[in-house]
């Protein structure tokens, strides 16, 4: 499969002096669902946010390398411009419009796409049959509905506009393991379906590597790992420090800790 999106050696600095992201390069490729993966504060949201042009609202910047999109440079586009292009990013903590419906949350994600009635009509009814619970709840505030299903009415809102490839910034969060599972089926089937690419940023490796094709491991904002996601999630060292697993079985808190002094992968 070729790239369809591609970030090349990229540092991001915030605020003039703090350096983030420290050489980041990363595939996703065409129809393909990728996930990045990291504890909090390895910069993975960072990592979305470079690619969606959203880090100079945040005194941030890409300060070297490069993204490209279908072959073509895109980090000089606004975020307007990248959604028009295809690239859509589901903001981490889902971001609904708490006072509109459902469905006009839904609309609002169309507002860069000159369609008819008639396509939005076909775009709405496509992504009710993704996902039904919204179609039940359509005429509902956002704002008084449950976190798995204002998250699911983000990603329904990026699907509005067409996307070819969306960047989910951490679906599970907040969710209970039911729910999570619901969504992350819901991605593969649109994947498979609307060969829409993914590039998941998600704390739940577990989850993350059982849907996805291909895995990307950062820490303190460098890629220390990447590989197919089945030889990821059978590795002897993604277990042991991040699930708390070996081939002893589970770790106590303790020694997963003392493995994180370790880092072997890093020696």
């Amino acid at each position: 499969m070729s790239a369809y999106l591609s970030i090349n050696n990229i540092e991001v600095i915030y605020d003039h002096v703090i350096l983030v992201l420290k050489g980041v390069s990363l595939e996703v490729p065409k129809g393909g669902i990728v996930a990045l993966l990291g504890a909090n504060g390895a910069g993975k949201t960072t990592t979305l946010k470079a690619i969606s042009n959203l880090l100079r609202a945040e005194r941030g910047e890409v300060t070297k390398g490069s993204i490209e999109f279908e072959g073509k440079r895109v980090d000089q586009l606004t975020p307007n411009d990248l959604v028009r292009g295809g690239i859509i990013q589901v903001m981490e903590g889902r971001h609904c419009f708490a006072h509109l419906t459902v469905e006009e949350n839904l609309l609002t994600g169309a507002y860069t796409r000159k369609q008819s009635r008639a396509e939005l009509k076909r775009n709405l009814e496509k992504v009710y049959a993704y996902f039904p619970r919204l179609k039940q709840r359509r005429g509902s505030q956002s704002g008084y509905t449950s976190g798995g299903e204002q998250q699911m009415t983000a990603i329904g809102r990026a699907l509005m506009a067409n996307p070819q490839t969306i960047l989910l910034d951490e679906p599970s969060m907040g969710l209970a393991p039911q729910i999570v599972e619901e969504i992350f089926e819901i991605v593969r089937d649109l994947n498979q379906r609307e060969k829409v690419s993914f590039l998941l940023a998600e704390q739940n490796t577990m989850v993350a590597l059982r849907y996805a094709d291909f895995g990307y491991i950062l820490e303190n904002g460098r890629v220390v790992m990447e590989g197919e996601a089945a030889g990821l999630r059978d590795n002897e060292d993604v277990k042991e420090f991040y699930l708390g697993l070996s081939s002893h079985g589970r770790k106590s808190f303790r020694d997963v800790k003392h493995y994180r002094r370790r880092k072997r992968w890093l020696a």
